[in-house]
């Protein structure tokens, strides 16, 4: 497998593999602690404003991105609200979430999609292998944030997240 995101889809379920070139205890704190998303989560020319994080089950992560690349358009200025509700956590090994579109108050996004994710953090040689599993309502709702470049925006995502990796070790 390269360094590169990996893409499935199985009916309402969008698959997503990369290896990372760190520890599989950095690359999960990466995913849990406020400090390190600040640095990485989003899609390039995008920056977290906000990111309330309550790492724990039932616990919630709120964040609000925020686009600060004049050069993407309709998009710069623009502020996308999200919130995941934590159920499953296995330290260094698994996440287990709700991911949801969300306000600036936390409230969920009607009409707007909400995935089942579930993270799997593995060894692999040296490395991590991360496995994101996001299951959807229907293929039509998978399909729906598909359309919305999803998959460009998680591998954007994902480089920035290497890149920080990188950067700390």
């Amino acid at each position: 497998m390269s360094n590169k995101m990996n893409v499935k889809v199985e009916g309402q379920e969008l698959i997503l593999e990369r290896i990372f070139h760190a520890p599989r205890e950095l690359v999960f704190k990466a995913f849990s602690e406020a400090e390190h998303l600040k640095h990485w989560w989003g899609p390039r020319g995008w920056t977290l404003t906000v990111c309330n994080v309550d790492f724990r089950p039932g616990g919630i992560w709120h964040y609000c991105m925020k686009c600060i690349d004049e050069n993407q358009g309709d998009f710069f200025g623009f502020e996308s609200w999200g919130k995941a509700v934590y159920g499953e956590i296995i330290e260094a090994e698994k996440i287990v979430y709700v991911d949801y579109f969300s306000d600036a108050e936390g409230n969920e996004k009607e009409g707007m999609p909400s995935a089942q994710v579930t993270m799997i953090f593995e060894e692999y040689e040296g490395k991590t292998r991360l496995i994101n599993r996001g299951r959807y309502a229907s293929a039509e709702a998978l399909k729906a944030v598909l359309d919305m470049g999803m998959e460009q925006g998680i591998s954007e995502t994902w480089d920035r997240l290497d890149e920080h990796l990188q950067s700390i070790q």
